[in-house]
Formats: C-alpha cells, sequence, structure tokens
C-alpha cells in the first residue's frame, strides 16, 4: 500500500485528504521510505530533509482537521532542484565552485509559494553543473539515472526531479527550463511538464542564462502541473521580468477537449534532418488520437531556419556569464565541458551578440504570426529516446560535437528564444521500453490551450505507467 500513495496524484491527494481517508504524514512517510530505498539507485536527489518533511506533513495534517488549507497542493510531497533557493538547504548548482555552508536565508519565489501553500518539501533534486547541459551529471553529486533504464540519462538539466516523479519519490518537482529542461527529461522518463509563458512564473535571484531561462512545474500528470502553476504563478516583487499577476485557476478549462482547437503538426520544424523512427511514430500516432478526439490537425511547419546559431550565442554567453567571476582557483574545479562553452561565450563580439538579439526577435514576431492562424503546433519533445549516462550527447549523426547537446534537442530551445509556453506529455514508448513526449507549444501567454489538449490526450490514452523499479 505505500508504494500505491507514492503514485496518486497531487490532484488525488488533496481530495482524499479533504474527505479524511488519508493524511499528509502517511504520504509523507511512505515516500520518505521510498526516497531512502531507491535513491541510493537513482540519484534523484542531492539533499533530503526527512524531518522538516515530516514536520510539515504534520502541520498539513492539523490544517486539514480543522478544514483550513494553506492552499491548493497543502499536504503534497514536492521538491525543488538545486538552482533554486530554499531556504535552510544549500544550493550548489551542482558545483564544487560553490560553499555549501552558506548563508542559505531565502526561499526562491517558487519555493516559497509552495511553502505557503502547504506543500511537504522534501529536498533538493541533482542538477549538472549550474544546469548547462541536457543529462545530469555532475562532479559534485555524480551521476542521475533513469528509473525506465538505470544505464541511460533521465535528461536534463532537471533531470533529479523527473527521476524523482517518475520514480514515485514524490508527487510534484520544481524545473527550470532554459532551452528544454523540463521538456527534456519529462520526455525521456515519461512525466508531463510545462514550460510556462516567460515571466509567468517568478524567478529570483535571475538566471545567469538570462531570458531564456524560465521555471516550472514537473508532475506525473498534466493536471497536477496545472494545480502547480496555480500556486507557483503567484506574484513576488523580486521579479522585476514577471508578468502582471493572472488569478485564473490553470485547471478551470482541462475539461474543454480539443474540439475545435487547430493544430500544426509539424514532425520536423522543416529542417530537422535526424529523428529516431520510432519516436516520430510515437509522435505522428498522439496526433492522429488528437484529430481523433476533434481536433483540427494539418501538417504545417512553422516556417523559421535553422535557430541554433542565435541560441549558441544567447546560452554560450549565459555560461560566461555564470562563471566569469570565478577566480582561477574555483574556474579550474568546473566541469571541462562548461569551461568549453563559457570560452565559446568570451569570444562573441558585440556585433554578433547583437545579430543574436535581432534574430531572436524575428523569430517571436514569426511565431506571433503563426500562431494566428494555429492555436497549437505539435511537435515531438526530443529527436531521440533516453541514451547512455555519462554522455552528452548520443552516438552517430549529426551528434559529433561530445558538448553540444542542442543537436538532439532541436525541437525545445526554439521555444525558449520565444519564451511562448511549450510542454511535453508522455505519448508511448519505444520498442525497448523507453518512454517518447509529444510537445505542444502555444501563443504567447496561453498555457490553457497546450494544457487543454495535453489533458485531453492524456485521458484517452495509457501513457502513464510505472517504471520498472
Amino acid at each position: 500500500m505505500s508504494a500505491e500513495l507514492c503514485f496518486l496524484s497531487a490532484t488525488e491527494l488533496v481530495a482524499r485528504y479533504a474527505a479524511r481517508t488519508l493524511s499528509p504524514v502517511e504520504v509523507a512517510r511512505a515516500v520518505l521510505a521510498r526516497i531512502e530505498a531507491l535513491n541510493p539507485q537513482l540519484n534523484a536527489y542531492c539533499l533530503v530533509d526527512a524531518d522538516g518533511a515530516l514536520a510539515a506533513a504534520r502541520a498539513s495534517e492539523a490544517r486539514w482537521v480543522k478544514g483550513a488549507p494553506a492552499g491548493p497542493v497543502d499536504g503534497v510531497p514536492a521538491s525543488i532542484k538545486d538552482l533554486v533557493h530554499a531556504r535552510g538547504w544549500p544550493t550548489l548548482r551542482g558545483s564544487r565552485t560553490v560553499d555549501p555552508a552558506g548563508p542559505w536565508p531565502d526561499d526562491a519565489p517558487a519555493t516559497a509559494r509552495l511553502r505557503e501553500s502547504g506543500a511537504v518539501l522534501l529536498g533538493k533534486t541533482c542538477t549538472p553543473e549550474f544546469g548547462w547541459k541536457g543529462v545530469t551529471d555532475s562532479a559534485l553529486t555524480g551521476v542521475t539515472r533513469n528509473p525506465w533504464h538505470l544505464e541511460r540519462t533521465p535528461g536534463g538539466s532537471s533531470g533529479g526531479a523527473s527521476a524523482q516523479v517518475a520514480a514515485g519519490l514524490g508527487q510534484l518537482a520544481v524545473g527550470t527550463d532554459g532551452g528544454g529542461s523540463i521538456r527534456i527529461p519529462c520526455a525521456f522518463t515519461g512525466i508531463s511538464g510545462i514550460k510556462a509563458n516567460f515571466g509567468r512564473v517568478p524567478a529570483w535571484p535571475l538566471s545567469p542564462m538570462g531570458t531564456v531561462a524560465h521555471v516550472g512545474p514537473m508532475a506525473r500528470t498534466i493536471a497536477d502541473c496545472a494545480l502547480m502553476l496555480n500556486v507557483l504563478a503567484r506574484p513576488d516583487a523580486r521579479d522585476w521580468y514577471a508578468l502582471p499577476h493572472d488569478a485564473r485557476d490553470w485547471t478551470a478549462g482541462l475539461d474543454a477537449g480539443v474540439q475545435g482547437l487547430r493544430i500544426a503538426y509539424s514532425p520536423r520544424l522543416g529542417y530537422v534532418q535526424h529523428v529516431h523512427p520510432e519516436v516520430e511514430a510515437r509522435v505522428a500516432d498522439a496526433v492522429g488520437k488528437l484529430a481523433e478526439l476533434g481536433a483540427t490537425v494539418d501538417r504545417a511547419d512553422p516556417g523559421f531556419a535553422d535557430c541554433s546559431g542565435a541560441f549558441a550565442v544567447h546560452w554560450t554567453s549565459g555560461a560566461y556569464n555564470a562563471l566569469r567571476r570565478l577566480p582561477a582557483d574555483k574556474l579550474a574545479l568546473v566541469e571541462p565541458g562548461l569551461v568549453r562553452w563559457f570560452e565559446a561565450g568570451s569570444k562573441w563580439t558585440l556585433d554578433q551578440y547583437l545579430d543574436a538579439v535581432a534574430a531572436r526577435q524575428a523569430l517571436g514576431e514569426h511565431m506571433r504570426r503563426f500562431h494566428e492562424r494555429w492555436d497549437l503546433l505539435a511537435t515531438p519533445a526530443l529527436a531521440v529516446p533516453a541514451f547512455a549516462v555519462g554522455r552528452v550527447v548520443p552516438d552517430g549523426p549529426p551528434h559529433a560535437d561530445r558538448d553540444d547537446w542542442t543537436t538532439w534537442t532541436p525541437f525545445s530551445y526554439p521555444f525558449n528564444l520565444t519564451q511562448q509556453p511549450a510542454l511535453s506529455v508522455p505519448c508511448g514508448f519505444t520498442a525497448d521500453g523507453l518512454p517518447v513526449g509529444l510537445q505542444l507549444v502555444a501563443p504567447q501567454h496561453r498555457e490553457d490551450l497546450c494544457l487543454r489538449a495535453a489533458h485531453a490526450f492524456q485521458l484517452a490514452t495509457a501513457h502513464l505507467k510505472r517504471p520498472p523499479l
């Protein structure tokens, strides 16, 4: 029974807490026991605060007994990615350059909103150093593994969070996404996650990667992502980039279905050369299901050119920004691949940087026009299924550059440049049992559209499964 509690959704948990048929303390104990049993294999968490979690669960139980929950996720186990501050816990960013002694006096906005809402905060999840790549390993915390196959990566940079959720080590997770770092690991581990519109979820301190970096929810179900977004999207004055607060309930309208939605299906964005055939087949099946459910689906590419060059300028400049103040003895501790990106970022001229900014602006304008015709764009979340741990890229073309994770993530990073909402929802498995993700991209500020379509797809399919741990 304890394992069953670990796989109940957040939505189910709060309903059962309200009905007094389940206690947050029971759930916290079950999840902590599962973490103790499985985290040594998976390395999802780099910090677990069992005493703090149980204290939060007891406080939540008392509120539910009084019929006065603190918020929509009161008593739900949740984690914080180790790029995001949490009061009293070191935020080491997967790096040996950060002093664990702190002090650590502040919650980031996402952490603060979850704590205020009564979530049971379990600990910090692993990330690659400064979140620089699409897999999760670091010299500080070691290798994080995929619950579906322990010799495969769970993706990154929110790979600890995805391994946690997929394995039943906590229902909710805070992730970050600067080039796909929510959607990549969700696709590799068969869970759901949304990169909400930039500024929807307040962030502080702001990422050194700049305005391509988003904060967002990860969970097994789209409904739980929407529930968590209700909490994370609450305002915080520290983020001067934040959108004006929208107090809507993101779970409202989830059951509206896809009837009437206009979806453009682009299996390769018009220029991607290499997509794994089983990934392409599963995504085509998923798009067919959306049409069967009543959406108007047409094959249509968005019509922009390969934007990898513009993204490389933004991302490597962010790597330079993250490391540029480190003294030489600290820089010597940084992972070589990140140092190479740092060095690349240090060499751009002002003209080159401004050209990349202009290219980004043109891409954003292009997608605004595209969405005048289309409500959603559907693509694969990734070009490949999960590959071996200990690598940044899989074998084979076009992955010759050992550090360039963008070669297998061509569908994710364009929409960090445009800042649009984009999510990954599980859409099937390869023949050897590895998950595949469908990406849905919505117009700016229209998270409701991609959440609604993904939820309808999830209700109509049976792709939410448990890994064979």
